[in-house]
């Protein structure tokens, strides 16, 4: 399956053990480093690895945001006979968070959007485990409402200079703290392992 030409499905070395659903950013495609890193570690840990492109622009007026979202998640879960999946979402991407909370999905939410009530209740409200990867230098991460969600189970990466992007105005510095988020998942797909 390609995207433009780009390849949209990655399978593991091994046999899989699952799938892993990445719904991509507004502006921030899967094949951007941080969603790339991640498809990277999935495959190490034998995921199956299906992202999901699409042209945020194409979204009517009438198309809201969560709705528009879980579309694209839904139609890529039906393709799919796995029975673990898991939902990586890059900020518009973590809009797919009641998908998955439905469901119990365990999930990455990569730069979740925080200040939206919908999508922090349905972090709180899945049953599957999660990772929530942020910086405090986002203004749409919000650290009170990421504190709850790490008391209620979840675990949470807040990187004190990162913007939204995860990165900062220094090249270095935006490099080291990729490294410290492809740890921070890392460090969460070995714990699923043993599951």
């Amino acid at each position: 399956m390609t995207f433009g030409g780009v390849p949209t499905r990655w399978e593991p070395a091994g046999p899989s053990r699952g799938v892993a659903l990445v719904a991509p950013g507004r502006a921030y495609a899967p094949s951007a480093p941080l969603l790339d890193f991640a498809r990277v570690a999935l495959q190490q840990h034998g995921f199956t690895v299906q992202q999901i492109w699409w042209d945020s622009t194409t979204r009517g007026d009438d198309d809201e945001p969560e709705p528009w979202v879980r579309r694209h998640v839904a139609a890529a879960h039906a393709a799919e006979q796995a029975d673990h999946v898991l939902v990586v979402g890059k900020s518009l991407g973590t809009r797919a968070a009641s998908y998955a909370a439905e469901r119990g999905l365990d999930a990455i939410w990569l730069t979740p959007l925080l200040t939206e009530p919908e999508v922090a209740e349905a972090i709180a409200a899945n049953a599957g485990r999660q990772l929530l990867v942020g910086g405090l230098a986002d203004e749409l991460w919000v650290p009170a409402v990421a504190q709850e969600l790490e008391e209620g189970g979840c675990q949470v990466l807040a990187v004190p200079d990162a913007d939204h992007g995860m990165g900062t105005p220094d090249a270095v510095r935006t490099v080291e703290i990729h490294l410290e988020v492809a740890r921070a998942v890392e460090q969460f797909l070995s714990g699923l392992d043993g599951a």
